[in-house]
């Protein structure tokens, strides 16, 4: 069940966009933490990028800074009208992330940021598997969502946000070992890395080379 807040802060942005800016100081700001999933990526001008659950497209704004074929995707029709006035130059698809409505191997960038915890395991499951589809052989796959703390004193803060806008599917979400899950899809990892006193993770996978799934 949806909290108070989370209601508000989806039917409000400036709300929303008030309490991502007062998360985002954990990490350096707002421009640093939209980006956190991002570094170390090739993304050229003809990289086809896909931001999955984009939002109203608070990183897609950047993503478009560096590639001309950025295409957003949400299943919120009010975020989707959101984004596209907020980001133009990208566009944008009105879909669930578990059944997207693209071609096998369309791009060479999936993108997603603090969106997976609100996923059901079986949707999880779903989601990823489509994510290794639409991505190319030897294509990126980077993500950045929730992770227990490795310091005790970000703890509270983790919680207090967990409870005040999220449901059950992020405390799920805080006991699943993403990085295994990944692999057993048939991801190649490329690195983990951790912020916010390790109540953040930062996940880059590869789609293998020959495009060919692990055996699970």
């Amino acid at each position: 069940m949806a909290t108070i807040l989370r209601d508000f802060s989806y039917r409000y942005q400036w709300f929303y966009d008030s309490i991502s800016r007062l998360a985002a100081l954990s990490v350096g700001g707002e421009q640093r933490f939209r980006q956190l999933a991002l570094q170390n990526l090739t993304i050229q001008s003809t990289t086809p990028v896909l931001d999955l659950c984009c939002g109203s497209g608070q990183t897609t704004r950047f993503l478009v800074e560096r590639s001309h074929q950025v295409t957003g995707l949400d299943a919120s029709p009010r975020s989707i009208q959101r984004a596209q006035q907020n980001v133009p130059q990208a566009n944008f698809v009105e879909a669930f992330a578990e059944a997207m409505p693209f071609p096998d191997q369309t791009f060479d960038l999936v993108h997603t940021s603090v969106a997976l915890h609100e996923m059901e395991a079986n949707q999880l499951q779903q989601i990823l598997g489509e994510v290794y589809r639409v991505l190319r052989p030897g294509g990126d796959f980077a993500l950045l969502d929730f992770h227990p703390t490795t310091n005790l004193l970000f703890r509270p803060g983790l919680y207090l946000f967990l409870q005040l806008f999220e449901t059950e599917t992020a405390w799920e979400f805080l006991r699943t070992d993403l990085v295994q899950v990944l692999q057993l899809v048939g991801f190649e990892l490329g690195q983990q890395r951790l912020y916010a006193g390790g109540s953040l993770q930062v996940i880059q996978v590869k789609k293998t080379a020959s495009g060919r799934r692990s055996p699970t």
